[in-house]
């Protein structure tokens, strides 16, 4: 360690040179290897990772489809994790070894426009390297390591009562949030549709019945996913391969149409069919990635004078208010993930979910 590095104290166990970590060699190439345990530089701790989890964005990064990684053979995945801090850089004050902590993925350079503003995750300087923009296992190595190093400004600390798990769910729930965030926040007493009842997607159900909306519709594919957002505070669910979704919310909505209709699940026809189903002068949020262009009729939004709003990522401080949210029994993380695998294993692992072997849900490496 260098001399600016404070470590955790003798009774801990001490912090090896090296590490196991998955490294990206090539499309569909993941290897898990011995790598050097980084060290953290100033507003930086070193973090020993207790659990990561997996999402579709990490697929399109396995694949080679993520714009701005960094290169094969030198980069390490994995941006929803949980640990605990064991090294501070300098100048860290904010935190403790001994901390447990989760994370927001995206911390901006501090400098240019767009982060001087709070818009973070739109950093002017995304991906240049120098800049001190990072994305934790998109732009910088991440979490599928035993160690990884993370900025302060982008890490939180864990109440007594969160678990690990539930952790690397409040990450997610922090991009649902987000998005609610930015199309305005103020949702009691109104009606409110979720799309996709992927984790982002349930996570965001219980965001809305946090926020007193009215009533909370989730509309998707698979009756089990379904079910379980029903468990999680969802009023109605529409199971959208037996029952027109647009027709079905304008019924439950007396005809209007919901004021709220956040898009998470990435369907190429969903934009299109979130426009039937928002009420005249409602709101549509889109928070998914989308496998190519999509189309919709546009001129209909117009004609209903339908606010649309993107949201990248979890800015806005919203993992801090998800956590707080957690912590007081408002959401529930853990009860999403139903497979967990050793580091070791993490081919197998992006095999069952490209596969959806076993109908997972949130799967997480465990290092």
């Amino acid at each position: 360690m260098t001399a600016d590095v404070q470590t955790a104290p003798t009774a801990t166990r001490p912090i090896p040179d090296s590490m196991r970590a998955a490294v990206l060699f090539g499309p569909g190439d993941i290897r898990v290897i011995d790598r050097p345990v980084p060290r953290p530089g100033p507003h930086q701790v070193l973090v020993e990772v207790a659990m990561c989890g997996t999402c579709g964005t990490d697929l399109k990064i396995f694949d080679g489809h993520f714009p701005q990684t960094p290169p094969f053979g030198e980069f390490t995945p994995g941006h929803e994790w949980a640990g605990t801090v064991v090294a501070l850089g300098e100048s860290v004050d904010e935190f403790a070894v001994g901390d447990r902590v989760a994370i927001e993925v995206h911390a901006g350079c501090g400098r240019c426009d767009n982060c001087i503003i709070g818009k973070y995750t739109a950093c002017l300087n995304y991906a240049k390297p120098g800049k001190g923009q990072r994305a934790s296992g998109i732009t910088v190595d991440g979490g599928f390591a035993q160690y990884a190093v993370h900025d302060v400004k982008a890490l939180y600390k864990m109440p007594e009562n969160i678990s690990f798990a539930d952790a690397v769910l409040v990450t997610t729930a922090g991009t649902g949030l987000y998005g609610i965030d930015v199309a305005g926040g103020y949702m009691a007493g109104q009606d409110v549709v979720v799309v996709g009842p992927g984790p982002i997607g349930l996570m965001t159900v219980q965001l809305c019945r946090q926020l007193a909306a009215r009533s909370v519709t989730l509309v998707g594919t698979r009756e089990s996913r379904l079910e379980l957002g029903a468990r999680l505070g969802a009023t109605e669910i529409i199971n959208a391969r037996e029952t027109d979704p647009v027709a079905r919310v304008r019924e439950l909505t007396g005809g209007d149409g919901a004021d709220w209709v956040i898009e998470t699940s990435g369907g190429p026809g969903v934009p299109d069919q979130c426009i039937g189903m928002t009420k005249r002068a409602g709101k549509i949020v889109f928070v998914a990635f989308y496998p190519g262009p999509v189309t919709l009729d546009l001129s209909a939004a117009v004609r209903s004078d339908i606010s649309m709003y993107t949201s990248r990522g979890e800015g806005g401080n919203n993992v801090k208010r998800a956590m707080a949210m957690a912590a007081s029994g408002g959401l529930r993380g853990e009860e999403l993930v139903s497979h967990r695998f050793p580091l070791e294993d993490i081919a197998e692992a992006f095999r069952v979910v490209r596969e959806r072997e076993g109908d997972p849900m949130k799967v997480v490496l465990v290092p």
